[in-house]
């Protein structure tokens, strides 16, 4: 069993062969119909993403990735199946990988309904996902964050959890997906330092983005974000107030503060039940709050959002890194006991199922 404190190499032992994972370039291309532009889901920054069938009728989401990269054929291989080996209802999982000539290939399963941004910040189809949809969404994202941080053989900070980054399979099922901004770390560290700030404006904990360090709180604050944005319905960096355009989670703190939480809730979800989900906004701002200490882990968070009898501490202010408008900067420091899951940005976010 690979045990804290333990090489990469020697995960990567247990792990078993890495060509077991890997697909002929040609079942990929008949599977895809030679990556036909009828195929073409979507396109990413790292490349065009395709819908293929197998020949046993499994549908499959294929990533052609850039084939400009100096990573070597081998690190390619095992990081790619790291990310294979992390199985979990609430995880997109990878398939496999291909690897022909300057081809390089990731093979996903198929999730039909697209992320969640789609229908969460469309008003036609925001109006059709309920509060029972909506609060099974969120304890399915925790549950997936939850086995990242504390139930895989590394540990997983994922760095860019976002609407756009869960897919929603044919029962509305949550899986997070892109694996691409990832760290893995040894399983007794928590957090980590880095140069390179990678991640969306407005999810990112502000000593993330102020002072490149991240921790498993990171993620946290980010799903704190999420949380608000699903029980809104509106984007974390356009929210509106009627006329007026406001950031979030001072809003959200402003009506709290003031005991009138209620005016978060989406206007079609005014219905559903009221306590259930102001509890969801309470639990939303304990994950963002401004000292991580302060901030909840995973762990509690899906205790929380099974058990109605557990109490809340009461939140404070939520954090932010603007300052007059302006993003704080300091120095960074280099990554030392992480590292990238894949410098290729492992992912199939913005799908377009035909």
């Amino acid at each position: 069993m690979y045990q804290p404190g333990g090489s990469f190499s020697e995960a990567m032992d247990e792990m078993g062969n890495v060509e077991s994972l890997q697909f002929d370039f040609d079942v990929i291309r008949a599977a895809t119909a030679d990556f036909s532009d009828a195929n073409k889901l979507g396109r990413g920054g790292f490349g065009p993403v395709y819908k293929g069938k197998l020949s046993n009728g499994q549908e499959i989401a294929v990533k052609r990735l850039s084939k400009n990269s100096g990573q070597g054929d081998l690190e390619f291989k095992n990081e790619v199946v790291l990310v294979a080996k992390l199985q979990h209802r609430n995880l997109v999982r990878l398939l496999g990988f291909c690897l022909e000539g300057n081809e390089r290939l990731l093979v996903y399963e198929f999730v039909t309904n697209r992320s969640l941004d789609h229908h969460i910040f469309d008003p036609k189809k925001s109006a059709n996902l309920d509060w029972e949809s909506r609060y099974k969404i969120i304890k399915g994202i925790a549950r997936g964050l939850l086995y990242l941080h504390e139930d895989s053989r590394l540990r997983i900070i994922h760095r860019d959890l976002k609407a756009a980054n869960v897919l929603l399979d044919i029962e509305m099922n949550p899986k997070i997906s892109d694996f691409g901004m990832a760290r893995m770390c040894v399983l007794d560290q928590t957090e980590g330092n880095t140069n390179r700030i990678v991640g969306t404006y407005g999810y990112m904990a502000p000593e993330y983005a102020m002072l490149g360090q991240f921790s498993i709180k990171s993620d946290v604050f980010s799903f704190g974000v999420l949380m608000l944005e699903i029980v809104s319905g509106q984007k974390i960096t356009s929210f509106r107030e009627g006329e007026n355009r406001e950031y979030l989670l001072s809003y959200a703190w402003k009506n709290w503060r003031e005991g009138t939480a209620a005016n978060l809730i989406d206007l079609t979800l005014r219905s559903g039940p009221l306590s259930e989900m102001i509890r969801c906004i309470h639990i939303g701002l304990l994950c963002v709050q401004a000292n991580v200490a302060d901030r909840l882990d995973m762990a509690t968070v899906v205790l929380m959002l099974n058990s109605n009898s557990i109490a809340l501490p009461l939140p404070t202010q939520p954090a932010s890194f603007m300052q007059n408008g302006f993003p704080l900067t300091t120095s960074m420091k280099l990554d030392t006991d992480c590292k990238p899951v894949s410098q290729y940005e492992v992912s199939i976010t913005e799908l377009d199922p035909r």
